[in-house]
């Protein structure tokens, strides 16, 4: 599949068919997290790949899934035949960047303006978002602050803090958002060349 296809195709999908997934294919999509930049080569992104019915089910559960289709949406995170849940390490950034190599003239550490552990996890979850479609899949996230009871239950150490679940199956038909009717910006409208505006 060409990349503007994969892009095309891409959304947030919250209903999946019956169909299993490709193990293969699974750990292909699972693999693209690692392909996602990593500042200073940190690799400090951790993922867990959820095929367990059970553990499936407590996912959904720990993330309310009952109030969901309560509002008429279908069961999604039950349902999924797979979760990749993606978490960040800050304290492994901190330490790399801790390293001789990465130090100021003065010894110090740099003053981070932007996280980049949260960047990286970002890129991460895209390209496994990407990966999905490219497998001929579709997939859908879930944001961690609906998931306070996910590192627990995964076994995720105290150190690395995990983003959400991405969602990955075979779409079925389903409910969509009404943010999606929201009237889409154009790169003309954000996009410019040189200078804002």
């Amino acid at each position: 599949m060409e990349f503007r296809d994969v892009l095309a195709r891409r959304r947030m999908v919250r209903n999946y068919d019956d169909r299993a997934i490709d193990r293969a294919s699974l750990d292909r999509i699972a693999a693209a997290a690692l392909r996602a930049p990593s500042a200073g080569n940190s690799q400090a992104i951790g993922v867990v790949v959820v095929t367990d019915p059970e553990t499936r089910i407590a996912i959904a559960r720990i993330a309310d899934e009952p109030e969901y289709v309560a509002s008429g949406f279908d069961p999604w995170i039950s349902k999924a035949p797979a979760h990749i849940v993606i978490s960040v390490s800050e304290k492994v950034y901190r330490d790399r960047y801790s390293e001789a190599d990465k130090l100021g003239a003065d010894g110090s550490q740099i003053d981070w303006p932007v996280p980049f552990w949260w960047v990286d996890a970002g890129a991460s979850m895209m390209a496994v978002l990407l990966a999905a479609v490219d497998e001929g899949l579709a997939a859908g996230f879930l944001g961690v602050h609906s998931l306070p009871d996910l590192s627990q239950l995964l076994g995720i150490p105290d150190h690395f803090d995990p983003i959400g679940v991405v969602t990955v199956g075979h779409p079925a038909p389903d409910r969509r958002s009404g943010s999606l009717d929201r009237p889409k910006k154009t790169a003309t409208d954000v996009v410019f060349t040189d200078r804002w505006g």
